[in-house]
């Protein structure tokens, strides 16, 4: 029962080295230089050898460092394709897999989760995993009455390990950062630390999850399976028979099969809060699975994993969020900027032109300028150099921006959504979905 909690030791120590091979591949890289190789091509050397290292240490191991990684996977798409390319096989790894623990310490895991009698009510369970979480692992096996059910069991230990995991990130942060050029990492640790209790809680994502179900029950594109059973540390749930996640059309996937789940994708994010007054705040490729028709053509999108999700206080997506974006959209940059300001977005004591910040949001709302809008790798990329580059305009703006508590979850959510489109090259009726869905955003009337 105390696997992780052991393993500790080794989990730390293979974090704290991240940011120390970096300093010593720095070393190696400037002899290069000093013998003649170009400074450009000495840091991309050692930006792929380190996100090799990364990527190969978060990959065999659980908690914080599984999370941490599999946050990062979902922005790869932000990234110089010569410097992603090396390493997207580890990024598609963290995004499927993990190390499996035994069935023995499954099932005293069930049997504290869901009582002594717990083999009535669970009558077959396969003891090897079918599929790995960051934190637990999921088990196929069929309940009482028959039904096909997914059994996903937290690891022993994991909270303590979770927890440990983020505060050695956290520590490690700045050697990781060199990796992921335009991307902030302690933010991002941060945000993960503050959401770490509730993900751990397997009765809070029971609840969001069967929540979930209800709404898109009968659904033509959208399934979420039904909740069957929960303790903390287990979470039985029906079975979703499907070939494979997102994963697998992002590496492979028809043009069409792209466009299909992309879309999917897109109307779940924002279909979701309004039915729910939930946010799934973990859109990462794994945790959505295809479920093609009967015919085989590409069909519903099934989704997983509602451990990480934002209750939001409106019980929608803030129709300010809306009416900026339709402020933007309908190039006014002047109450752009009040509304930015009332919002908290610009604090009362910065002094920025209202065109400035027009210029410097205006790409961001590119998708809803159009009926169809592709996202590409390389659009994304552009976007995060654009703001990252301290010779860029945007740079200058980007630094006086805030952003508000009550918008980082909602923030990294839609940042990950886009990474996802981005990877998938997806083509969606983006404006159309957030007219529907998006409080504030629809034009007014007349």
């Amino acid at each position: 029962m105390t696997e992780l909690p052991r393993k500790a030791a080794v989990r730390t120590a293979r974090l704290a080295a991240l940011p120390l091979g970096y300093a010593g591949r720095q070393a190696l890289g400037l002899g290069k230089r000093l013998g003649g190789k170009s400074a450009e091509s000495v840091l991309t050397d050692v930006q792929q050898r380190t996100a090799e290292q990364l990527f190969r240490t978060l990959g065999e191991l659980k908690g914080g460092a599984m999370k941490f990684g599999q946050a990062l996977s979902v922005l790869e798409a932000a990234l110089p394709e010569e410097l992603i390319a090396p390493y997207r096989a580890h990024l598609t790894a963290l995004q499927d897999s993990a190390p499996a623990m035994p069935a023995a310490m499954a099932y005293e895991e069930i049997e504290d989760a869901l009582g002594a009698d717990w083999r009535d009510q669970l009558v077959e369970m396969d003891e090897t995993a079918a599929a790995a979480a960051s934190i637990g692992q999921v088990h196929r096996g069929r309940w009482h009455d028959g039904r096909e059910v997914a059994i996903k069991v937290q690891y022993p230990g994991a909270g303590d390990a979770l927890l440990g995991d983020l505060r050695q990130l956290a520590r490690v942060a700045k050697g990781v950062a060199p990796v992921f050029p335009g991307i902030d990492i302690k933010p991002l640790v941060a945000e993960l630390q503050a959401r770490a209790a509730d993900e751990l809680n397997y009765l809070l994502e029971a609840e969001a999850q069967q929540a979930f179900a209800d709404a898109f029950r009968g659904d033509p594109e959208i399934f979420v399976p039904d909740v069957v059973a929960a303790g903390e540390r287990v979470l039985v749930s029906e079975w979703m028979e499907s070939p494979a996640s997102l994963a697998s059309v992002v590496a492979d996937g028809t043009r069409e099969e792209r466009d299909h789940y992309g879309e999917r994708l897109v109307r779940f994010l924002f279909a979701g809060p309004a039915r729910t007054g939930m946010l799934h705040a973990d859109p990462h490729p794994g945790n959505f699975r295809v479920l093609p028709a009967p015919d085989g053509s590409p069909g519903r999108l099934g989704v997983l994993d509602f451990g990480a999700v934002a209750r939001l206080p409106e019980r929608s997506l803030p129709a300010a969020m809306g009416r900026l974006m339709r402020l933007a959209v309908d190039e006014d940059p002047d109450a752009l900027l009040e509304g930015l300001r009332r919002e908290g977005f610009v604090k009362d004591n910065i002094r920025i032109e209202p065109q400035a910040v027009f210029d410097y949001l205006n790409p961001f709302v590119e998708p809803t300028r159009v009926e169809r809008f592709r996202f590409t790798r390389e659009w994304m990329s552009e976007q995060f150099m654009r703001i990252k580059n301290p010779r860029s305009p945007s740079y200058t703006i980007a630094t006086k921006i805030n952003l508000p508590p009550s918008y980082l979850l909602i923030h990294r959510t839609w940042l990950g959504g886009i990474g996802l489109l981005s990877q998938l090259e997806a083509e969606a009726p983006f404006k159309a979905i957030l007219e529907e869905s998006l409080p504030g955003f629809a034009p007014a009337a007349g």
